[in-house]
């Protein structure tokens, strides 16, 4: 139904002047139902049971004990080996033990860049939590939609089967030709199919929710919330200050230039050679003694390879780390201004959905179907009407999941939680 249509239609029902919407209340512009049976289900609930339920989290919270194993291998002493000889020569038999003992301070440094790597491994972990956070906000709000969207169908079978009553009343009356009758009906149908659709749909959207939190596929929810519950604003200042320090991107980047910072420390302190320590017993020298204490001290001489490449490489690595974390929060400052403006057109989009569109567009179907029943229009104007508002209300569905959508983008952005 175009513009001009819809201006006529007005004009036929409020000849006085132009029909202005009263209602602009939210839960009567798009009333989104949750669920009346099952186990009951809100936002924060959601989440935590995904913190603790989702596999993808679980498994990569295995890797702490990972790391945890590498820190205790780093801090290993060597085993020390043994020895013994029998020779005819005298004397005949000895026996030492040899112990590699390291004193360039080897050892703590290659603990520390342990600690470093699992240090890491939190943060990746981290990452991932916070990745599953916004997958189960996302489907939390998409099972949402998917009942207001079945809400919005069954509403609007109910008004084609209130249009079909009316067309017959008025064929039975003589005022309108049966087409109108059949018409109707096939609106009614045409109802009844969306309506079905929608609801296996919403199955689907039931699914993804249970996959993500790691339940049975079969199990019940009743949903407490909406997505009229809409986040609270937020300061752009503080947004940016925050994912300075915490957006996934640089704290990844932060430690892993942590990491080749130890790794270089240990190379410098590899360049010190280890000492060979030998203690041991020779025995059966008839002539001389039956046994005696042997005693060495062995170490290397750093002459020609003293980890030159090793140190340049970690060296320019280091440097390409701090480059490219300079680069990462500039552009996250980017990254996060594109979302938060983002937020805002989604919110702008809401507000103009209940405050104007949808009161206007539910006066003009209710006109329509006065007009009608009044015998002022024909049914391809109320048709046109309730397609109008339908429209405007799927729409509005829309605007409010992708503005729930936009805020969960932001919060994973950022890297913290903002509500």
């Amino acid at each position: 139904m175009n513009r001009a249509a819809i201006a006529g239609l007005l004009l036929l029902v409020c000849p006085a002047g132009p029909c202005v919407a009263q209602d602009a209340n939210p839960a009567a512009s798009a009333p989104i139902p949750a669920s009346q049976t099952g186990q009951p289900l809100n936002l924060q609930m959601a989440l935590d049971l995904g913190d603790k339920q989702n596999l993808d989290l679980a498994a990569a919270r295995l890797q702490r004990a990972i790391a945890s194993a590498e820190i205790r291998i780093a801090g290993e002493i060597a085993n020390p080996a043994v020895s013994f000889s029998a020779t005819r020569d005298e004397p005949h038999e000895s026996i030492f033990f040899d112990q590699e003992v390291p004193i360039g301070g080897q050892r703590g440094r290659r603990i520390a860049m342990a600690r470093e790597e699992g240090a890491l491994t939190d943060v990746e972990v981290a990452a991932v939590e916070r990745q599953v956070r916004r997958q189960v906000r996302e489907a939390f709000y998409g099972a949402t939609l998917a009942l207001g969207m079945t809400a919005e169908r069954a509403e609007a079978l109910q008004l084609a089967e209130r249009l079909r009553d009316i067309a017959q009343q008025r064929f039975q009356s003589g005022d309108v030709p049966q087409l109108e009758v059949i018409q109707a009906e096939l609106e009614t149908s045409r109802a009844e199919a969306e309506l079905e659709v929608t609801r296996a749909e919403e199955k689907v959207a039931w699914s993804a929710l249970d996959a993500l939190l790691n339940e049975p596929v079969d199990t019940e929810w009743r949903l407490q919330g909406s997505l009229e519950d809409l986040p609270g604003d937020t300061q752009l200042a503080d947004l940016l200050d925050r994912a300075a320090q915490q957006s996934p991107g640089v704290q990844h980047l932060t430690q892993e230039l942590k990491v080749e910072q130890s790794h270089e420390s240990l190379l410098r302190a590899e360049r010190v050679p280890d000492l060979g320590l030998e203690l041991g017993v020779d025995l059966n020298s008839p002539h001389d003694f039956r046994a005696g204490g042997r005693g060495q001290l062995t170490v290397g001489l750093p002459l020609f390879s003293r980890n030159q490449g090793e140190i340049a490489q970690s060296e320019a690595t280091e440097r390409e780390l701090s480059a490219t974390l300079e680069a990462a929060r500039r552009a996250i400052s980017g990254r996060v201004g594109e979302a938060y403006f983002e937020l805002q057109a989604r919110r702008t989009q809401v507000d103009l959905y209940r405050k104007t569109l949808l009161p206007s567009g539910r006066k003009l179907e209710d006109l329509a179907e006065q007009s009608y029943r009044a015998g002022k229009s024909d049914m391809l104007y109320v048709l046109a009407a309730q397609h109008d508002v339908q429209q405007l209300q799927r729409e509005y569905l829309d605007s409010l999941y992708a503005l729930q959508a936009a805020y969960a983008e932001l919060e994973e952005i950022v890297g913290a939680a903002l509500d």
